[in-house]
């Protein structure tokens, strides 16, 4: 970890300030948005834009790269960011604001495209699990950071949005004055939707669900806690809970990965993160069960995405992972743009209750779907050779970092590292 970070340093300090931009616009728009007095419906729409932006990047920004090079992109999309930010608050208006998101979304996936190539390009075959695990703690810790940095200013007004926008505009100076800019890319054609369904229904069904339950988490997390009357401070300590308990669990579900059968790992945590939303589903205005059940919700939503991956990956030759990698992502974007719009409707009918209603729902779908394919599909036809390892990433991510996580998996079976699961009677 150590040699890691000492030749990275400077993109995981780059990366840790831009996560704190991201994560402060996130919460942010949802506390401003209700004192510009915004439905729900169009914070909803705001929070939408952002998942339609990336989307798009995650097929746009690798063919920018190829055609203007690493540094010409990450400069202009990093610029672009820093622009929208400090335009929020002179831009009070819901259209203005969607446009916007739809543009940081973008940027922000060609920058994360951009920096992980760079983290790819600078880990060897030795160190590349240990850069993905420190990676996912960087973005943690800014998104964690940044609820902390909004408690200590004032929503109403106009320097917690200077802020993110500074930061951005600093975090590519280690960046692009320490990196080479030309690192190695390449990038796989993702596997197609229906190739990937009959390969692994249960992970596209999963990831597709994930995808709002993520988008909830990111986007909508604020508006739930201003509707439920917390204050930006307990808003602000909900959020990080989410994100903590996601960093936390990571390392013991993927643990559990390795040794267990995957599907009754992904139907148990699933289970858990659905009765974890019950107690905010009856209790939605009790802060203390509100920070509870966004720590369990989180704690488990977020080490499904990259067992679903892991789980997909059991059933794939090793030439396919990267491809249906980038599928499983689109799938999920597709999903993670339907969260928030579906999400501001259940919170208009039935208030805060909403909030965990959806995300109980979705996560209790997943779990069912599981039984459901048990009784459907043997798992003993994989055999031991087949199963491949779990490595940690975050939600938040481009497909390079899901096919960097690819190399992780075929370097632990080649090294005989990965621990062994043994398949389902």
């Amino acid at each position: 970890m150590i040699q890691v970070l000492g030749s990275s340093w400077a993109l995981f300090l780059g990366m840790f300030m831009l996560m704190i931009g991201n994560g402060l616009q996130g919460t942010l728009l949802g506390l401003r948005g209700e004192i510009e007095g915004f439905s729900t419906l169009q914070l909803s729409i705001v929070m939408s834009g952002y998942f339609v932006g990336f989307l798009f990047a995650s097929k746009m920004a690798p063919e920018m790269i190829r055609r203007v090079g690493h540094v010409r992109v990450f400069a202009a999309l990093g610029s672009t960011i820093s622009a929208v930010l400090i335009m929020y608050p002179v831009l009070a208006d819901p259209i203005a604001w969607t446009l916007g998101r739809v543009v940081i979304g973008f940027c922000f996936c060609g920058v994360y495209v951009t920096a992980e190539s760079w983290l790819n390009d600078a880990s060897s075959n030795e160190t590349r699990g240990q850069a993905l695990s420190l990676y996912m703690i960087v973005q943690m810790a800014g998104i964690v950071t940044a609820q902390f940095i909004i408690t200590r200013g004032d929503v109403s007004g106009f320097v917690l949005f200077i802020v993110p926008s500074v930061l951005v505009s600093m975090a590519f100076a280690p960046i692009l004055l320490s990196i080479k800019p030309t690192p190695a890319f390449g990038r796989t054609k993702p596997m197609k939707v229906v190739q990937l369904i009959r390969t692994s229904p249960l992970a596209a069904v999963g990831m597709f669900l994930l995808g709002g339950v993520f988008s909830a988490q990111f986007g909508m997390s604020a508006v739930y806690g201003a509707r439920a009357g917390f204050s930006v401070g307990e808003i602000s300590l909900f959020v990080s809970a989410i994100y903590l308990a996601a960093l936390v669990a990571q390392y013991p579900i993927g643990w559990m990965s390795d040794r267990l059968d995957r599907r009754i790992l992904i139907i148990a945590v699933a289970l858990i993160g659905g009765v974890g939303c019950l107690a905010g589903a009856f209790w939605p205005a009790s802060y203390t069960l509100a920070v509870v059940s966004g720590a369990l919700v989180g704690g488990t939503s977020n080490p499904l995405y990259a067992l679903l991956i892991a789980y997909t990956n059991d059933y794939l030759e090793k030439e396919d992972m990267a491809a249906a990698s980038g599928g499983l992502l689109f799938i999920n974007g597709v999903g993670a743009i339907m969260g928030p719009l579906t999400l501001g409707y259940m919170l208009d009918t039935m208030g805060p209750r909403g909030y965990w209603v959806f995300l109980g729902v979705l996560m209790f779908a997943v779990g069912m779907y599981g039984i459901f394919r048990m009784t459907r599909r043997s798992r003993a036809d994989i055999g031991n050779d087949n199963v491949t390892t779990y490595a940690n990433f975050p939600m938040t991510t481009s497909p390079i970092l899901a096919e960097m996580a690819q190399e992780v998996y075929l370097d632990a079976e080649e090294t005989g590292e990965a621990a062994l699961a043994e398949p389902a009677e």
